[in-house]
């Protein structure tokens, strides 16, 4: 998929719609689809918080599946952006198998502009990762999009495979963004594994994201 064609896709969401293929719906919740192929380079995960205090409202521990997560790492670089990840009992954001995340952009990019942003950086990078490739989905509504995707980097271990589902929806009273995404790890010689594992994982893991009820974000009061 070309970056022009992204785009064009993009304002279909903003005018509330998407189609692909005709008319054609898809499951989860009736979700239209449209697939492509990237890379991207795995993100870093960030381990100099101070603390892991709640800023958005949403304390944890949230139930994915027949797991909880626990809030362990928080970020609010800028009044722009809060996020907050999530993992399970005994795991580490900073080497994780499972975890949950929380983005709220209270401010700038609306729902279109900030799922676009994320796929044109992930085709950017489409030729350095050989395993790499996403989905993007879009709701008969046109108020969500959820972005699936699968990458790789090189690591200490050998390789680090990651999959990962961003769920897009508008932020708080309507304004910017809010993602809640679910992320899966593999490391070194389980990588393989992990991958055969996916297969069964995901379609499961994309539903439960899906079905997910909306959380009740409450930002700090603006400092005067």
């Amino acid at each position: 998929m070309t970056v022009q064609a992204i785009d064009a896709a993009c304002r279909r969401v903003d005018q509330g719609r998407m189609q692909m293929d005709g008319s054609r719906k898809h499951s989860p919740k009736h979700f239209a689809t449209t697939a492509c192929w990237l890379a991207l380079l795995l993100a870093p995960i960030a381990a100099f918080a101070m603390d892991a205090a709640d800023r958005i409202g949403v304390p944890g521990p949230i139930r994915f599946g027949d797991t909880e997560f626990a809030l362990q790492w928080v970020s609010n670089p800028s009044p722009e952006l809060y996020k907050q990840e999530y993992v399970p009992a005994g795991q580490r954001v900073e080497r994780y198998d499972s975890m949950l995340l929380i983005d709220v952009r209270p401010l700038g990019a609306d729902l279109a502009q900030t799922a676009r942003a994320m796929i044109e950086q992930i085709e950017a990078r489409k030729a350095t990762d050989p395993v790499a490739n996403f989905e993007v989905l879009v709701n008969e509504a046109g108020d969500e999009v959820l972005l699936d995707f699968l990458m790789s980097a090189p690591d200490a271990s050998g390789v680090i495979v990651e999959w990962n589902a961003y769920r897009y929806r508008r932020g708080p009273g309507g304004q910017g963004t809010t993602m809640v995404g679910i992320s899966r790890r593999g490391y070194g010689d389980a990588a393989r594994a992990f991958l055969v594992d996916l297969k069964a994982r995901r379609a499961q893991d994309i539903a439960t994201l899906s079905a997910l009820p909306g959380f009740e974000i409450r930002l700090p009061a603006p400092a005067r």
